[in-house]
């Protein structure tokens, strides 16, 4: 079995110099246009000198009209390219390498947001009482379907343009694929809801046209749920099949995560009742999506100690991802290179309210992003309920911006014609 210290060649002809990756993390740190800025750079810069052998952004947004948070960067046709070049170059600091995640949220919009709500069907978000937080989607039309396949063509072709290694797909978390891979969120009768194949339609013709749209040597990655982890949902049976067909799509690596905004199985929340392992959350349910991958498998969520990383290796993994350990430990990979044990234990959050739980959780982790994008390293953090006080705070801010953004920018659609196949 390798070791957390060996190299990968993923099939792009991308090297990874170790095993140990930094997944992606919402750095909610948007500046004025949607843009990232020194701050991002900053963040990148740092985790760049930390040893991971790559790093994954935070999700960037393909479609400026619908955003999981008015922070969110968002790279698009008309986008200016050099704070993207700017950040890329960051995250390459001292030879790293760097994937920028892309994604649509469909219909996880705030309702205070402007802009859009879609999905695959009519079916809100179930957060119990803070469903009305949330937008109610519109159904998808073929020609919003093959926008947002444009969409992520263009944006994975602007991010090679700015110098990133390769896009990792969010088809995960409750997001706009993840929305069409779900019988509980897709109820279409038309050739993208169904059965699995043809709600897997819009994730394999994403994958297409951008490997049609990249250099033969960027990497494409995605990011799989193992399983929704609600009843009736996307199972671990559906994950395996669509693992299966990813490297004909041209994919190099898939992650495996779990959970939603409606399961918060990254927060060691399910809402089918099932226990999650505390650390490396998703090993046990991968197992068998591991045995049978045609392509490199990393598994991502709660790791946070080398012998849990070298124990993902030895079951099978190829990568393990890590990100609160990073957040607060940005350095953990490089010490755990050298044969150190060092670890990190989070402060956990043990309110009665899940959500909020979770909130706050989520909060004190994009404090400590924050402190750590002003070139701040010291391990201080806010209570719980102060973090998430702050990060409401930021919000409104960010909203604001976005907003006024928004209002100032014509909404066109990205020129890439013709994306879409035929069954």
């Amino acid at each position: 079995m390798p070791g957390i210290g060996d190299r990968l060649l993923l099939a792009s002809g991308l090297s990874l110099p170790n095993r140990l990756v930094k997944a992606a993390m919402e750095e909610n740190l948007a500046d004025a246009g949607q843009l990232p800025g020194d701050r991002m750079a900053e963040l990148y810069r740092r985790w760049a000198r930390g040893g991971a052998g790559l790093l994954i952004t935070g999700h960037v947004m393909v479609d400026g009209r619908s955003l999981a948070h008015p922070a969110d960067v968002v790279l698009q046709q008309g986008t200016p390219l050099a704070p993207f070049t700017r950040w890329a170059e960051a995250a390459r600091h001292g030879g790293g390498r760097v994937l920028m995640q892309i994604n649509h949220p469909g219909r996880v919009i705030y309702s205070d947001m402007p802009g859009q709500a879609l999905s695959a069907s009519d079916v809100a978000v179930n957060a119990g009482r803070y469903s009305r937080l949330f937008a109610r989607p519109r159904p998808m039309t073929e020609a919003d379907l093959e926008q947002v396949v444009s969409r992520f063509a263009a944006t994975a072709a602007l991010a090679a343009e700015a110098g990133f290694h390769g896009v990792q797909v969010h088809a995960a978390h409750g997001y706009l694929l993840a929305q069409f891979l779900s019988p509980l969120t897709n109820r279409r009768t038309d050739r993208w809801g169904g059965d699995l194949e043809n709600r897997a339609r819009l994730l394999m013709e994403v994958l297409r046209a951008i490997r049609a749209s990249v250099p033969a040597d960027f990497a494409l990655a995605v990011k799989l749920n193992t399983a929704d982890f609600q009843r009736g949902g996307f199972e671990e049976t559906d994950a395996a099949r669509i693992v299966a067909e990813l490297a004909s799509a041209g994919c190099d690596l898939v992650e495996l995560s779990g959970g939603s905004v409606e399961s918060l199985a990254t927060h060691g929340h399910s809402a089918d009742g099932r226990t999650l392992a505390r650390e490396a959350y998703f090993l046990e349910l991968a197992a068998d999506i591991i045995r049978t991958a045609p392509l490199p498998v990393m598994i991502t969520g709660g790791v946070r100690r080398r012998e849990v990383a070298q124990r993902v290796l030895d079951q099978g993994g190829s990568l393990v991802g890590m990100a609160t350990a990073l957040a607060y430990r940005p350095d953990l990979p490089e010490r755990w290179l050298r044969g150190e044990d060092a670890d990190f234990e989070p402060v956990p959050v043990r309110w009665k309210d899940k959500t909020m739980s979770a909130g706050a959780t989520q909060a004190m982790v994009v404090h400590r992003l924050h402190r750590l994008g002003r070139g701040r390293d010291g391990h201080r953090s806010p209570s719980p309920a102060v973090a998430l006080a702050r990060d409401l705070l930021q919000r409104r801010r960010a909203l604001r911006r976005y907003r006024r953004w928004y209002a100032g920018w014509s909404h066109p659609a990205p020129s890439v014609p013709g994306v879409l196949g035929r069954p």
